[in-house]
């Protein structure tokens, strides 16, 4: 990746450290507003989201492409998953998020299997029909609370989710297909923001598991089943992707950009450089330049 996806707690707000904070809700036209109708690609570490679009139109902005968004339909993003939006100035709908801690809750009463879509990225269309009129009424209702905030707010909104969280898998089906699967792929995007992050100290595989909490098998094995390569290899591929960019575009020596992507010794990175591009540094640069001039 060229750039860090940002982290934030709700849209920079570091709203989770207040005792009464598991959940918020507001209109997407309040919050897309401020950021003049589009939000960069970003994820939440603890939040699950539903943003409901009822009218207007737009994008949901992924790590693996955009998906045009047609009312009425609802998105939900778990923890971990890259995202953003891209919306019309006549967007009408609403955003939820809370806790995903707290989400587990409301959950765990669900029939077996039918909050399993809660750990996968998935954008729904939804149906007409009874069904979704009450999903769209129950959605307002939870608004409706959070914005009044009387005593027994916390009760019904907890009610209101469940519905939403019932009612929404019926929506999505056993047979509709996630866009992004399980946590695995939200847990590969992680590592390559810590890798763009960190590569040019040369972290090992093993240092990388241990920041993720994971043994270098586990990660390893879950870099496998959704990438296709090792750890290692995802390192060196950022690694080297710095590297062609600044013998591409910089006038710095090769010994300087080894040593900035953390290269002790010029002619061990010229080796790695070679073995993997079939070029030696210099002749890739000159080669590239002379290409660049050409188009």
């Amino acid at each position: 990746m060229s750039s860090t996806i940002p982290t934030y707690d709700l849209y920079g707000e570091n709203q989770a450290d207040r005792p009464d904070f598991w959940i918020h809700c507001e209109t997407i036209e309040a919050r897309s507003r401020t950021h003049r109708w589009e939000i960069g690609l970003h994820r939440h570490e603890s939040f699950q989201q539903f943003l409901y679009i009822r009218q207007g139109a737009g994008d949901a902005v992924f790590a693996t492409g955009n998906i045009p968004l047609s009312p009425p339909c609802i998105v939900s993003i778990p923890p971990g998953f890259s995202h953003g939006f891209r919306f019309s100035r006549d967007i009408d709908g609403l955003v939820v998020t809370l806790l995903a801690k707290r989400l587990s809750l409301s959950a765990r009463n669900a029939p077996r299997g039918r909050e399993s879509w809660l750990s996968s990225l998935y954008v729904t269309a939804l149906s007409p029909g009874p069904d979704a009129q009450y999903l769209e009424e129950t959605l307002l209702r939870l608004y409706q609370e959070f914005c009044l905030r009387r005593s027994d707010s916390n009760e019904l909104m907890e009610a209101h989710l469940r519905s939403v969280i019932l009612m929404l898998g019926r929506q999505i089906g056993a047979d509709s297909d996630p866009i992004l699967g399980d946590t695995k792929r939200a847990r590969l995007e992680v590592l390559i923001d810590l890798i763009g992050q960190h590569f040019r100290q040369q972290l090992s595989a093993k240092a990388y598991a241990a920041i993720l909490g994971l043994s270098p098998t586990h990660l390893n094995r879950i870099v496998r089943e959704t990438a296709g390569v090792t750890v290692h290899e995802l390192i060196m591929n950022r690694v080297l992707e710095e590297a062609r960019r600044a013998l591409v575009f910089s006038s710095a020596s090769i010994q300087s950009i080894a040593e900035q992507i953390g290269f002790s010794d010029a002619n061990y990175f010229a080796r790695c450089f070679r073995k993997r591009t079939g070029r030696t540094p210099k002749r890739y640069r000159q080669e590239e330049r002379q290409r660049l001039r050409d188009v």
